[in-house]
């Protein structure tokens, strides 16, 4: 019963998905229909298994039929940022290889002008491009109106499912992102997976759970929680945007039993008066989850004596190679862990010799026996991501406790996680350079207060007299032209000459511990 055309049969009317902010509510009858549909319409326009799609919409109830769609037709399904530049995402849609793109009328302004920038995708199909008359004038040129696109086709399932699967996009070696690839365990689309397992038998998710989810779909997370409670029949419930007493009316009115959050939503509630919070009742609450960036230890504790003992925390990446888990109790024995391993087993490693590290040593974090990945288009990345052993790694540096509880310390990357979402300061540093004000700059995570950390640059000018609030504006602004505005500087400092070794290594941690004096560990 792990797939919602199983539940389609035996509770039709059941909502599959509710809209939080207008009410809008699919059925998992309408799911499997629309996502038949669109497996159909994929078919039609010569998709096979095995070929890549791409999506960049916000959060929305059509959201599901077409990752289900693509699911049940065999495709690699890429979602992106809706923050993305037109550069940014026309370099993923190149770079996953899509042939079919998916967008709304409300991303229009950032998508209108890929197909001359995307010259390799056959298909462009935009949503909701249609005014209410059923006319298409609303689509952009280039792009096809969905909605009719896909009511064409019959609600009959193909002929040749075959399981699919996501391919998301982190860190590549050169600041640009890189697809994360994790073949499908197995072909069948209603097999079980690790992700099902453990939601079952750790968090309790069955047919009965309502899960609110207020992050973005277009994350790991996100959307690979809500597929998988929509495997096991439950009801998902999805923000459009996260508002920290709008998300605790939501829990009261829907009596909501799962959740998963990121810290700094932890934050904004918390800092709600203590009336208002306490307004609404979250006694239906019974898994609140969390993982994606580092949680301080107060504030855990807060959200604990609060909730309850119900919060659980994990780490683990894109890439799917391992999964380390603690519930309540076992962080409250042990604070500031990010869990022990559930999916691989931890081998904590010394950087020179690859040797394994006794308990309480710090090294480089690795998953063995985990499941195995690739970087698309990149097999250097993943050569350096994987030991002589054939273990692999997200890159982080940490200690294993003489319980099995894995403590982090730092990213080798220096990747910023700001409110959970993953910031890569290559990118920045890569616009920054080409400034003709600018002779050097680095990009770094320096503490905020809500957000765990903010993206900082400084800079090294070609003329020290330049420097100052002018300067700062003038850079921040230039940013913002090539990125989305989340990977850029809120702020610049400058220096008259940054540490750089005689080779040309630039060594950030000085600067990192300029900023971070006084400061608890970025990642606890």
């Amino acid at each position: 019963m792990l797939h919602p055309f199983h539940h389609a049969r035996t509770s039709p009317d059941k909502p599959a998905v509710i809209m939080a902010d207008t009410g809008q509510t699919v059925s998992y009858r309408e799911l499997d229909d629309r996502s038949n549909q669109v497996a159909q319409l994929f078919r039609a326009l010569g998709l096979q298994s095995g070929d890549h799609i791409a999506l960049m919409l916000e959060n929305q109830p059509r959201y599901f039929e077409i990752c289900w769609g693509a699911h049940r037709a065999g495709l690699v399904y890429t979602a992106m940022s809706t923050r993305l530049t037109e550069g940014e995402a026309s370099y993923i849609v190149n770079d996953c290889g899509a042939k079919a793109v998916i967008s709304s009328r409300a991303m229009a302004g950032a998508v209108a002008h890929l197909p001359a920038a995307c010259p390799g995708v056959r298909h462009w199909l935009m949503l909701d491009a249609a005014p209410a008359a059923g006319l298409a004038e609303g689509v952009s040129p280039g792009w096809a109106a969905y909605e009719p696109a896909v009511a064409a086709k019959p609600v009959a399932r193909i002929a040749d499912e075959l399981a699919g699967g996501d391919m998301l996009y982190s860190s590549g070696t050169t600041g640009r992102p890189k697809g994360v690839f994790v073949p499908p365990q197995a072909t069948e689309i209603d097999a079980a997976s690790p992700m099902t397992d453990i939601l079952t038998q750790l968090y309790g998710v069955d047919a009965s759970t309502v899960y609110l989810s207020p992050a973005p779909l277009y994350h790991a997370a996100p959307l690979r929680y809500t597929m998988a409670v929509q495997r096991l029949g439950g009801t998902v419930v999805v923000m459009a945007h996260f508002d920290a007493e709008h998300y605790l009316q939501l829990v009261e009115q829907y009596r909501v039993s799962h959740s998963q959050l990121v810290p700094t939503m932890f934050v904004r509630m918390l800092k709600l008066p203590e009336g208002l919070r306490r307004r609404y009742d979250v006694s239906s609450l019974r898994c609140a989850i969390h993982a994606a960036a580092p949680c301080p230890v107060p504030v855990k504790r807060q959200m604990i004596d609060w909730w309850g003992p119900i919060v659980w925390e994990y780490y683990a990446g894109t890439e799917g190679n391992g999964v380390t888990m603690a519930n309540s109790a076992q962080w409250l024995a042990h604070p500031g862990t990010v869990g022990a391993a559930v999916i691989g087993e931890l081998r904590i490693c010394d950087d020179d010799t690859g040797a394994v590290l006794p308990a309480g040593q710090t090294g480089t974090v690795y998953f063995a026996n985990g499941r195995p990945f690739a970087y698309h288009n990149d097999p250097a990345k993943t050569a350096g991501s994987t030991h002589p052993q054939g273990w692999t790694t997200l890159g982080d540096v940490g200690h294993v406790d003489a319980d099995g509880f894995l403590f982090l310390t730092d990213r080798k990357s220096y990747m910023i996680i700001s409110g959970g979402v993953n910031i890569y300061p290559q990118e920045a540093e890569n616009v920054l350079i080409n400034h003709p004000k600018v002779a050097d700059c680095a990009v770094l995570g320096v503490p905020n207060e809500e957000f765990g950390e903010e993206v900082k640059a400084v800079v090294q000018p070609r003329d020290m007299a330049d420097a100052g609030p002018a300067l700062e504006q003038e850079l921040m602004a230039y940013c913002r032209e090539h990125l989305s505005h989340i990977k850029c500087p809120r702020s610049v400092d400058f220096e008259a000459e940054l540490p750089r070794h005689a080779t040309g290594k630039l060594y950030k941690r000085l600067l990192k511990d300029r900023y971070w004096a006084g400061h608890a560990s970025k990642i606890l």
